[in-house]
């Protein structure tokens, strides 16, 4: 509990199982943190096994592999559905560290943001990181063009650790999202699109061999996908197309 509010981290997994248990270990070292839910998508290896096997865990098993986005939508509700009123995302991989969730959860719980991120790019430490320069580049690109798109400062609108608040939650259409990786990028749009605000904390991370990454084909395809959530975006505000993932707000 943060000042009586339900503070609740979901995991999206797949394929995690040498990195869960790390992981949350981390996520329970934050004395904060009331509830982890783990949604396993199907996975090869022995995710679930080793999820079970964890304390103040839900663990939830899809019936066949539905995609990261798909994943995050069930994450999402069950984690509604269990009462949460601040709601963490943080990958099984380790690649990030769960030990700013106090901060994230702070940062919501007083009132001033629905939105917390943690940037990889904020405080330049994603190549010492690790990370491969390509990734870096078109990260870099990005978000160039979606701050110019969507009229936002951000460092990075491609990290997959995340705090919403409920509120927030409970009015995204994030069901009409995406299946897939372009889920986070059309979420964050949806957060804009409704005038949330969004604040961003500097998130270390670490690249090595078991922490998931999506390889070069897939990236393009994301990265054309966020391009478009982009221009969809703009096109909505300019009222000269409809859309349900960003419809008229006064309705």
């Amino acid at each position: 509990m943060l000042e009586g509010q339900r503070i609740i981290v979901v995991m999206p997994a797949y394929n995690a199982e040498q990195t869960l248990r790390a992981t949350h270990g981390e996520v329970v070292a934050q004395r904060i943190v009331d509830r982890i839910i783990v949604v396993d998508d199907a996975s090869s290896d022995e995710t679930v096994a080793v999820a079970r096997s964890l304390p103040k865990t839900d663990v939830y098993v899809l019936p066949k592999n539905l995609g990261y986005g798909a994943n995050q939508k069930f994450c999402y509700r069950k984690a509604l559905d269990a009462g949460g009123d601040i709601i963490i995302m943080v990958h099984p991989d380790y690649q990030y560290t769960p030990r700013l969730i106090p901060a994230m959860a702070a940062m919501i719980g007083c009132g001033l943001y629905d939105c917390v991120l943690g940037s990889r790019i904020l405080g330049g430490y994603a190549l010492q990181g690790g990370m491969p320069l390509w990734k870096y580049v078109s990260n870099r690109f990005l978000t160039l063009v979606e701050n110019l798109m969507l009229g936002t400062k951000l460092s990075e609108f491609h990290t997959g650790y995340r705090a919403y608040s409920r509120q927030l939650l409970q009015r995204l259409p994030f069901e009409d999202n995406s299946n897939d990786f372009l889920f986070d990028n059309q979420i964050l749009a949806q957060v804009l699109w409704y005038g949330y605000r969004i604040a961003e904390v500097s998130c270390p991370t670490r690249y090595f061999p078991e922490a998931s990454t999506i390889n070069l084909p897939r990236s393009i395809r994301y990265g054309t996908g966020c391009l478009a959530t982009g221009l969809l975006y703009r096109l909505a505000r300019m009222k000269l197309l409809r859309s349900r993932l960003f419809p008229r707000r006064d309705v």
